[in-house]
């Protein structure tokens, strides 16, 4: 190896692990792993290290380091022969590895758009020899990640809210997805909340429209859930989706919250996680985030951004709870995947409150009991849309059966024995 090369390597033990973040990628090179990992080093930090002519060197301070490199395979053929066509590729073999690489946090500061520069902009996903690329991992400093504010209420503030304590939390998504008038949408909503749903939500695809405007819609939705607060004496959430433009968002949140939403929802990744993170030093209520755009990056396994970094990214944004794709087959998530997610959202980190994990995909009753068994745990939502609002007596229906559903679960009786005697969930298992 190139002498040159050999300064972005280093023993992680003798570094200031409080001074560097760990950055995971998978890739696939037309030269060594170790030779493509060092030039990939380069070209996120140091790049051209000194100026002709001048004595210096910014590597020691400023450079991305290789600490390991593991899973090291000779393919016979690309994960994907287009990129490496571009890359030079004729029919050779070429290599595959993962690596990890320590990052001085100095470079970038507390800032997730320079931070996702660094980490996933040109200087990696342009490197030399790399022919397909994969950010897989992050792994964060305590002094790092005390910069953040992180969620406002997590899961623990969540529950406190809705004082539900002891199952899963229970969403809907209000069908049909773009939105009805304002009342007939919250007229369902209503009906849901009375058969025992603790959250109702707009979709991603309706935000302030000319059909349903934010401040109508949050003004029904408002009356509809305090209405029906004070006829079963339980609180509720609605959850309106304030997408849009950057200098619309904070209006947008007063107008919502002051209409009487007491939850907002943001299409995180296509409005921007700065955006997001400034929305979170002004909000006083939930924020959730929906996974719109980052399904375009995370699916392909050799190319882009593992899902799990997107649930770091957005738990250091502040949100309170996490949508994201979940074990439903049409979402394209792997098993291991879909466990890192619910890891990403709950496991400790830092000072930052967990956020509640949501694995989207086609929820109803049945399926609170393979999730909780494949989660271990109750901290998660249950997000259906049809299951509830198309179930076959209307949104009341829907919600009680999900809490049959659960208390199936917690008696250890098989669904469909449960069922039996119990119409809504009979019903909901007929419909499918």
């Amino acid at each position: 190896m190139d002498p040159e090369l050999k300064a972005y390597f280093t023993d992680y033990s003798s570094l200031d692990n409080e001074k560097h973040i760990l950055v995971e990628y998978y890739f696939e090179s037309l030269v060594p792993p170790e030779v493509a990992a060092a030039h990939l080093c380069q070209e996120m930090s140091t790049a051209q290290w000194h100026r002709v002519g001048v004595d210096e060197d910014f590597r020691p301070e400023f450079a991305a380091k290789v600490v390991d490199i593991f899973k090291m395979n000779l393919l016979d053929e690309p994960s994907s022969p287009f990129l490496a066509r571009q890359m030079g590729w004729q029919g050779e073999k070429l290599f595959s590895c993962r690596v990890k690489i320590a990052f001085p946090t100095h470079n970038i500061g507390a800032r997730i758009p320079n931070l996702l520069t660094a980490f996933c902009g040109e200087g990696v996903f342009h490197a030399p020899h790399i022919c397909a690329i994969r950010l897989e991992d992050l792994t964060f400093p305590e002094e790092f990640l005390a910069e953040f504010e992180g969620p406002q209420f997590g899961v623990g503030g969540l529950r406190q809210i809705l004082d539900v304590h002891d199952r899963p939390i229970f969403m809907g998504v209000i069908k049909p997805n773009i939105g009805l008038l304002p009342e007939p949408y919250g007229e369902l909503a209503y009906q849901a909340w009375l058969g025992g749903l603790d959250i109702a939500m707009d979709d991603e695809l309706i935000a302030d429209s000319c059909w349903s405007s934010l401040e109508d819609r949050c003004h029904l939705l408002g009356q509809f859930r305090k209405k029906v607060e004070l006829e079963i004496n339980h609180p509720k959430i609605f959850q309106a989706n304030i997408t849009d433009e950057v200098e619309n968002l904070i209006p947008n949140h007063d107008l919502a919250v002051r209409m009487g939403a007491n939850a907002l929802m943001l299409n995180s990744m296509t409005v921007g996680l700065s955006a997001c993170r400034m929305l979170r030093s002004h909000s006083r209520v939930p924020l959730v985030s929906h996974f719109d755009l980052y399904g375009a990056m995370t699916q392909i396994p050799f190319q882009g951004i593992r899902e799990q970094v997107f649930i770091k990214l957005q738990r250091l944004a502040g949100f309170d709870a996490i949508l994201f794709a979940g074990f439903d087959s049409r979402m394209k998530s792997t098993h291991e995947d879909v466990l890192a997610n619910v890891a990403a959202c709950l496991s400790p980190m830092g000072n930052l409150k967990p956020s509640l994990p949501i694995p989207a995909g086609s929820q109803w009753a049945g399926s609170i009991a393979p999730l909780y068994e494949a989660l271990g745990t109750i901290d998660f939502a249950v997000v259906p849309g049809r299951g509830v609002f198309e179930h076959p007596l209307g949104p009341h229906g829907g919600a009680f059966s999900l809490h049959q559903g659960w208390d199936a679960v917690k008696k250890g009786i098989p669904l469909d024995e449960y069922a039996q005697d119990h119409e809504e969930l009979r019903l909901a298992i007929e419909s499918r």
